[in-house]
Parts: C-alpha cells; structure tokens; sequence
C-alpha cells in the first residue's frame, strides 16, 4: 500500500519469515525454547549475585545490570517473533511499533556503554590494583550505569522521533520486529540525510564505547605481558577474558548491521545478525560468565547444596 505519510496508517506488517515459511513451526520452538532458556540463566546470574556477599563488587554489580539489560533486551521482540511465527505475517499499532524500536534501542545502547564501563572496571582492577576499591566506588559504578541508561534513552528518543516523522511510501516491514533498517527501506524520496543520522548515531552509541573497550584493553594486556609470572599472567587474564569474548560477539553483530550504508542492506542477512545480538547473545552472556568464572560456579556450588540439605 503506497503512503505519503506515516501518520495517516495506524498499523503496520511485519512480514517475518515468510521466505522459510516451512520452517517456521521448528524456529518458534527453538526460539521459545532459547527465550525460557535466557530468562533462567541470566536470572540465576542476578540471583546469585545478590544472594552471595562473597560477589558484591563493582564487577559482579556490572554482571547484574548486564543480566536485567539481557532479560529486557530479549522481551521487547521474542513475543512479536513467536506471533509472526505462529500466525505468519502480523500487524503492529503505529504506538506499539514506536515503543518497540524506543525500547529495543534503548537496552540495546544501554548494554553497549554497559560492556564499556564492564572493560573500565578491569582496567583498573588490572592496571590499578592497590588503588581499585577506591577509585572503582559504588557512587561511580551507580553513575556510570546511569549515564549507560541515559545513552539509552537518548538514542532511543531521536531514532524513534526521526523515524517515526519521516514520510514513508509503504507500511510493510520485511523483518520480524520494528527495526531501524528494514523501515529506512519505507522512506520516501531521498533517504541519504536519514541514512547518515543512523551512521552517526551508531558511530556514537557503537564505535565510542568500543574505542573505550579497545583502550581498556591495550592498557590491560600490556600490563599483562609485563607481569613476573605466566601464573600471575594467566589470573589476570581470566578475569577479563570472559568479557572480551562477550564484547567482540555483541560488538561485531551491532556494528556489522547498523554501520553500513542503506544500499548493502539485505533482509535475510540482517534478519539473522538480528538474532545474533538480539537473541543468541543474551543467552551466551550467563553462559560465558558461568562456565569461564570460578566464584560464579562456587557460588552455585554453595546454593545447589544448601538447596539439597533443604530437600
């Protein structure tokens, strides 16, 4: 249906996956299955933490806000994903559509800066041990998880307005929730100024915190390499190493889909980075943090028995 404008429809469609149609009724239970999966693991992670004083520190306080922002992240589009899969192409409310594309980017750009300031606490810990605890404060932690939430917001609040009172020519997304590139494909007319927003955006809210990750982290190996002892070494380098692998999976799907030009756009490729980052990362976070973590796993230990002496 061609528009002039967004305004006059009040719904959109999101057409899903209707290339692999027959494929549908295996995806929605894989999915639904990763989506149960997710919720339990991050909120065993949040669980823990909170319940075991012995992981009250500023980088388990990081790994908290990192399972809420994961729980979140993966509830704004899981329920539209299983109803496109359980009854094909559905329509979306214009309102219900600008709350999805605010909230998924908003817990998107959260976790971004959210991973940076995960990469600052091990710099310090790493490079300023004697000087952690105090540099590394709860008031600091609490800010810069607020300016991660406020980076959120920001983003979302321009995205969503600019998209949203942008002239569309049509009102049928090809993706499986409101994403910001499957809608630039709807704009009317030339599109270049509003591609170059989403770049610059993306640039900020992606390439700053990575740089800030990437300085972090040469600091932190260099201070590695320096240490007396490949025992000292590799402690050093297993506190950080289940975060770097966390960033590089979320990092390199975010920037693979958002900093590129509209034309290399191409919907099955980028429904799929979509569920990279948006489905596949919340669930590995917990995991990797885990499996790759000794007081996380003694934690564990600890209530698995307590629950057993209970039964």
């Amino acid at each position: 249906m061609m528009l002039g404008n967004l305004s006059e429809v009040s719904e959109f469609k999101l057409l899903g996956f209707a290339e692999i149609s027959h494929l549908q009724p295996l995806l929605f239970v894989v999915l639904l299955s990763l989506y149960i999966l997710t919720l339990m693991a991050n909120t065993v992670i949040a669980f823990l933490i909170t319940a075991d004083n012995t992981l009250h520190t500023p980088m388990y306080f990081f790994l908290t806000q990192l399972s809420c922002l994961d729980i979140c992240y993966l509830s704004v589009i899981i329920p539209t994903i299983l109803e496109n899969l359980m009854v094909g192409t559905v329509g979306i409310s214009k309102a219900r559509c600008a709350m999805q594309m605010f909230f998924f980017l908003f817990f998107g750009v959260a976790e971004c800066f959210l991973l940076a300031a995960m990469a600052l606490d091990r710099f310090i810990a790493i490079c300023y041990p004697l000087h952690y605890t105090i540099i590394m404060s709860s008031s600091l932690c609490k800010s810069l998880v607020a300016a991660s939430y406020i980076c959120g917001t920001a983003v979302g609040l321009v995205h969503t307005f600019t998209t949203f009172s942008s002239p569309l020519c049509g009102s049928a997304i090809n993706h499986f929730f409101c994403e910001i590139q499957p809608l630039l494909e709807l704009l009317c007319g030339d599109t270049a100024p509003r591609e170059t927003q989403v770049i610059v955006v993306a640039v900020f809210a992606i390439v700053s915190p990575f740089l800030l990750v990437i300085y972090s982290y040469f600091h932190i190996i260099s201070t590695i390499l320096r240490m007396p002892s490949a025992e000292s070494q590799q402690k050093a380098f297993s506190t950080c190493s289940s975060h770097l692998l966390v960033v590089t999976l979320f990092y390199g799907a975010a920037g693979s889909m958002y900093l590129r030009p509209k034309y290399s756009y191409c919907a099955s490729v980028d429904k799929f980075l979509s569920l990279s980052y948006s489905v596949v990362t919340p669930l590995l976070n917990p995991i990797i943090y885990s499996l790759r973590n000794k007081e996380v796993k003694e934690a564990l230990r600890k209530k698995w028995r307590k629950i057993n002496l209970v039964w």
